[in-house]
């Protein structure tokens, strides 16, 4: 009797301290994280839409060789907010939308989810820069609860392809470990519906962050 109460008593304790590991890790994913301070500028969208009439125009007039677009975070960001077109409405039935998660906080997810599908639940992008990394802050609907995600990481391209290389993220605020992070974003990188998408433009031979700023280079 001795032995079976103390088995049970240890069950216990474990059950509870399991309970109290697993409440915690839900706690930090849905807790979202303190977004970017990206300065806000009226002006920016419209300086990002001019830099780059400015190398369609040269090329329309015939002018070749290599040239850059500078981008600042505020250009950026309002490029982007453009560009998304975000909706913040909810993914489609049956669509799978996989951010990646701790090993004690099983997210539902299938396969990479496409850039469609991950797009369609997200309801916010601010992105910053520092040095030469970007730094994405996305806030996405997951069965009506808004959570966030956050990827730094280095950009550039590879045989004509976008290419992000991460180095650290969270989910709400839990960090996700770094093998887990890699093998989530090979996998959107890899999946061919989101390769298609990652194609950059004939004319653009890279795109990497340098200085804090985002530089789109021209063939």
């Amino acid at each position: 009797m001795p032995e079976v109460t103390i088995a049970t008593k240890f069950y216990r304790v474990l059950t509870w301290i399991s309970f109290l590991g697993v409440s915690l890790v839900l706690i930090l994913i849905l807790r979202k994280s303190p977004p970017p301070n990206v300065p806000v500028d009226p002006a920016a969208a419209l300086r990002a839409e001019q830099k780059f009439s400015a190398i369609d125009e040269q090329r329309a007039a015939g002018q070749s060789g290599p040239a850059s677009v500078t981008l600042d975070r505020s250009e950026l960001n309002s490029f982007l907010a453009k560009d998304l077109q975000l909706q913040g409405s909810a993914p489609p039935t049956g669509a799978a939308v996989a951010p990646p998660s701790g090993d004690s906080a099983q997210v539902p997810a299938g396969d990479a989810a496409t850039l469609e599908q991950v797009q369609s639940s997200v309801k916010d992008v601010k992105v910053d820069m520092d040095g030469d990394l970007v730094k994405a802050y996305v806030i996405f609907d997951f069965h009506g609860k808004d959570m966030s995600l956050e990827l730094d990481g280095h950009l550039g391209s590879q045989d004509g392809y976008l290419k992000f290389d991460p180095v650290s993220g969270k989910l709400g605020s839990m960090p996700i470990p770094q093998s887990m992070l890699q093998s989530t974003v090979d996998k959107m990188m890899a999946s061919p519906e989101n390769r298609e998408k990652l194609r950059l433009p004939p004319d653009v031979s890279d795109v990497q962050i340098a200085n804090g700023q985002a530089v789109v280079s021209y063939k």
